[in-house]
């Protein structure tokens, strides 16, 4: 039995990625998911495991209400948007699971060259500084991230050189705003709240 669901494509800041907005919740509890490819989506959602079946679908993150997608170069959304709303919202309207397991954290490389450490996405709140700095992204930057389709997460914060790394996925990742967005928004704010804090920095999941 089909369940009645609206789904409508909104425009993020990023031009490679489309948010698909439901009325339905698609991931309970605050949780995320991303997948980056059809192998990453085995076992975890037969939906993403569905839409990479797309030639030119690239990633994908699910949060909340909204499935946001990020598209290779070859097509213009133009010609596809249509296609995959529709298809996302038969998905819906006729199963019953969209993410049957979320994935654990994502390890991310980062550093130059052969130096490169890999580090997780869950943070590591072990200072008052920390959870002041986790506190302030979740209350006044994560909604406005949300709602561009795309997500933030502390990731750490160094005592010694006062730098907090961040980690952004979904429209957020590889977006050519991002950058001015982390300087000019995320960084004054938390310059302001917290003087310990000097430079915030990103890593893309």
């Amino acid at each position: 039995m089909k369940r009645a669901v609206t789904v409508y494509a909104e425009v993020t800041p990023n031009p490679s990625t489309m948010k698909f907005v439901t009325d339905l919740m698609l991931v309970n509890g605050g949780e995320t998911a991303e997948f980056l490819s059809a192998q990453e989506a085995k076992g975890y959602s037969s939906l993403a495991l569905e839409l990479f079946n797309f030639p030119f679908v690239k990633s994908l993150f699910f949060a909340n209400n909204f499935i946001t997608v990020t598209k290779t170069e070859t097509l213009e959304w133009d010609y596809i948007v249509k296609e995959l709303r529709d298809f996302i919202k038969n998905w819906i309207e006729t199963k019953e699971t969209f993410i049957e397991k979320i994935p654990s954290a994502r390890e991310i490389e980062t550093g130059d060259g052969d130096a490169k450490t890999i580090v997780s996405e869950k943070p590591v709140l072990e200072t008052e500084i920390d959870k002041l700095i986790h506190n302030l992204l979740e209350e006044y930057v994560k909604p406005a991230v949300e709602s561009d389709g795309g997500a933030i997460d502390f990731k750490s914060f160094d005592d010694v050189t006062g730098v907090v790394t961040v980690v952004l996925r979904g429209s957020c990742s590889g977006c050519p705003s991002a950058t001015a967005t982390l300087k000019g928004g995320i960084e004054s704010l938390l310059k302001a709240q917290c003087p310990e804090v000097q430079e915030v920095v990103a890593l893309e999941g």
